[in-house]
């Protein structure tokens, strides 16, 4: 009988003779990957490929649509922020330029002319309330007079009733003299919000015009490395379309492709292992993608520390993450076909034995590289990993 290495996923050459009842039938030589049941502690890890990405790009776009006139520095180059990497073109944009700053100038003009204006007829109008309010007083004092003037009968009834009437009525003009001022007040105040908001409008277009004139000469943004341009002189490019990408060299992060079966117990935090195959660095995940592509599922791991010599944007990495520990369960190397909490079936060789028996399982937690068997297999049993379906109708293998 073949003996498989324990804990470790192993390759074994044997022969495999398969059985179904009493009939043996003799088969092809083949390989057999072979491996024996333990109980003790099990790592669930995740194995994963992937690639380190900068955890800080920037990709530059077209502030306006111009004409690519020369590039300043090449993919590679190391950059400030405020480094020139490509110089654009749009003759129309100063003459615009000018039109927007003749066109604030003429609204600052009238704002000014209507607060002056504004300001005017407010003091007509309290002009005019000041001397309605004063012939309102001379009324009220001449009705006082009247009062005691009728009182010692010095003058009659009607002329007391005339200058009642007189002193009720300049009142009046002068309270409505009051609300029109205060009316007036606020009237001015939209007016000249309006004709500020209409400067402000204006404003804008300027600043706007200006932002499309300095973006013509394409600056880095950030400190970093200059990764791509994707145009070239002469070319004519639209707003918004994408010219440069610059990112932070000295941090990285790996981007892992995650089997979709595993991604299910991720979360994020869970430390994480990533081997540039020039070191070791340990990190924890910060990002899972909620979306499945291509059966993956795309898992972000930050560096807790330095990255080891050697690490730049696109290198393959191999990434381990690390769900936890199951303790005292019966284990064997993956196979294939194992999903977790499902049954299958396996081809198991009891100790002493050299057949190997189709034989039920129960499957528990999985691992990249490792499964928990819930029944089926004792501590000792060998099953056979290697894919079985050859043998789909039969119910025994004889190894020699």
């Amino acid at each position: 009988m073949w003996t498989g290495a324990a804990a470790l996923l192993l390759l074994g050459v044997g022969s495999a003779t398969a059985m179904m009842g009493k009939a043996s039938p003799a088969v092809e030589r083949t390989s057999l990957w072979i491996d024996t049941a333990v109980k003790g502690e099990m790592r669930r890890e995740i194995r994963a490929n992937g690639i380190l990405v900068p955890r800080q790009i920037r990709w530059i776009t077209a502030g306006a649509p111009a004409s690519v006139q020369e590039t300043l520095v090449d993919p590679g180059a190391m950059v400030k922020a405020d480094t020139i990497i490509l110089r654009l073109a749009n003759p129309e944009l100063a003459s615009k330029l000018q039109r927007a700053q003749a066109a604030l100038n003429g609204a600052d003009a009238e704002v000014a002319a209507a607060r002056t204006s504004l300001a005017s007829q407010l003091l007509d109008q309290r002009a005019a309330h000041v001397q309605a309010d004063s012939e309102w007083r001379i009324a009220d004092i001449k009705l006082r007079a009247n009062k005691r003037a009728l009182d010692a009968g010095v003058i009659s009834n009607i002329e007391f009733r005339q200058s009642e009437i007189t002193e009720q009525q300049t009142g009046a003009r002068a309270s409505l003299e009051a609300q029109r001022v205060e009316s007036f007040k606020s009237n001015m105040q939209a007016q000249l919000r309006a004709a500020q908001a209409r400067r402000d409008e204006l404003a804008s277009e300027l600043n706007l015009v200006s932002q499309q004139l300095a973006s013509l000469e394409v600056r880095a943004g950030i400190d970093g490395i200059l990764q791509q341009v994707d145009v070239e002189p002469g070319q004519q490019v639209e707003l918004g379309a994408k010219l440069a990408r610059v990112a932070r060299p000295d941090e990285l992060i790996a981007r892992l492709q995650v089997a979709e079966l595993l991604a299910k117990d991720l979360r994020l935090g869970l430390p994480a292992t990533v081997d540039t195959r020039n070191g070791l660095a340990k990190g924890h995940v910060i990002r899972i993608d909620p979306a499945v592509r291509n059966a993956t599922v795309t898992v972000d791991v930050a560096m807790d520390g330095a990255m080891p010599a050697g690490a730049r944007p696109d290198l393959s990495v191999d990434g381990r993450i690390l769900l936890g520990t199951l303790s005292n369960v019966v284990n064997i190397g993956r196979p294939a076909s194992a999903v977790p909490g499902a049954e299958s079936t396996l081809f198991v060789i009891r100790a002493g034995e050299s057949t190997a028996l189709r034989t039920p399982v129960r499957f528990g937690a999985v691992s990249s590289d490792r499964v928990e068997v819930v029944q089926g297999l004792a501590p000792g049993d060998q099953a056979v990993l290697s894919d079985a379906s050859q043998w789909s109708d039969h119910d025994s293998l004889r190894l020699r």
